[in-house]
């Protein structure tokens, strides 16, 4: 199976110049963890809650003011649409992550998440295989 059988096609994006206050409400107007940041349609980066709690909130940051490019993570790991799910699995595996942007010609054509991988019957031995990766607890930083 092919990611684009199970990615999401139609993606909310943002642009570097938005306030992390936009990309939050874009979150919770669509139910998501993550938005990716373009340039036209390039990709350029991904937003996460995860970003912003701990770039925004946990610095004392302003979410008003500071711009998605100040707290965005910069050259995200991508998919390509005709990639086996299985690669898409191993890859949020190694790099202990939960959503892949999708991109063709280096346009975003949609995102998959470990989500997708749940629901989708014959991919959800891959959310699992995913999932034990991603949970593996790192050293913090003491």
């Amino acid at each position: 199976m092919k990611i684009k059988d199970i990615m999401t096609k139609n993606v909310a994006s943002l642009n570097s110049n938005d306030t992390v206050e936009r990309a939050a409400q874009l979150m919770r107007e669509h139910d998501v963890g993550a938005i990716p940041v373009c340039s036209e349609e390039k990709i350029i980066g991904v937003i996460t809650d995860r970003d912003i709690a701990l770039r925004t909130v946990a610095s004392g940051e302003n979410a008003a003011q500071q711009t998605v490019r100040n707290a965005m993570t910069s050259t995200p790991v991508v998919a390509k649409p005709d990639m086996d799910v299985r690669e898409a699995a191993r890859i949020m595996k190694e790099r202990q992550i939960r959503r892949l942007p999708v991109i063709e010609n280096g346009n975003l054509v949609g995102m998959v998440s470990l989500g997708d991988f749940a629901v989708e019957e014959r991919t959800d031995d891959c959310a699992e295989e995913a999932l034990c990766g991603i949970s593996e607890p790192c050293s913090p930083k003491l």
